[in-house]
């Protein structure tokens, strides 16, 4: 699809929610056309894409049909588009849709196919606990995944770099040695204790 494509699509979702046919929460894009054409060139047939509650551009670019697309919309899914026929899933969830993602990572890997799963979040939704858990997880097991970070500096309403003070990412690591002779276990005091 070209911009001018998407940006029809979403102009007519766009239109219908303002007539009052879309009874229904919708999140719409605009702005990022160029940009996600440009990632979708890398997305092939067979790779699996995850994304979040702003997912009809994710949708298109994964090749599920225009229709299609407009269908769940109009029935009241435009947050949690689906199709596995086109290996595409979407969650209103934050961060939900991450696990599931690196289950499906772990499948591919586990059965040695080549398929990429690839996972689309907001720049607030990348500072969650679930979604950095399941990066820094992908990325200590070498899952074939690709992170898509779509930061347009807002989470709603909300400027994503006054709420983290402009912090994306681990400032400071440290590690040590452990040893059980010298220090307390990982749980408890050193003592199995019956209550």
């Amino acid at each position: 699809m070209t911009p001018d494509e998407l940006i029809a699509f979403e102009s007519d979702i766009a239109e219908r929610f303002n007539r009052a046919e879309i009874p229904y929460p919708i999140h719409l894009s605009k702005g990022n056309e160029s940009q996600l054409i440009e990632i979708f060139k890398d997305f092939h047939k067979g790779d699996w894409a995850f994304s979040q509650w702003r997912n009809h551009y994710h949708a298109l670019l994964a090749g599920i049909p225009p229709e299609e697309v407009r269908r769940q919309i109009l029935s009241g899914r435009s947050m949690t588009i689906c199709s596995p026929e086109h290996h595409f899933f979407a969650s209103a969830i934050v961060a939900g849709i991450c696990p599931i993602a690196i289950g499906v990572a772990w499948q591919i890997k586990k059965s040695g196919g080549n398929e990429k799963v690839w996972i689309f979040v907001g720049d607030m939704t990348a500072q969650t606990g679930m979604a950095m858990e399941c990066y820094n997880y992908s990325k200590a097991h070498d899952l074939p995944v690709m992170w898509v970070l779509e930061d347009n500096g807002k989470s709603v309403c909300t400027d994503t770099n006054s709420v983290w003070n402009g912090y994306h990412g681990i400032v400071a690591n440290y590690s040590y040695k452990w040893d059980l002779s010298k220090h307390y276990p990982h749980s408890g005091a050193g003592k199995r204790i019956q209550f």
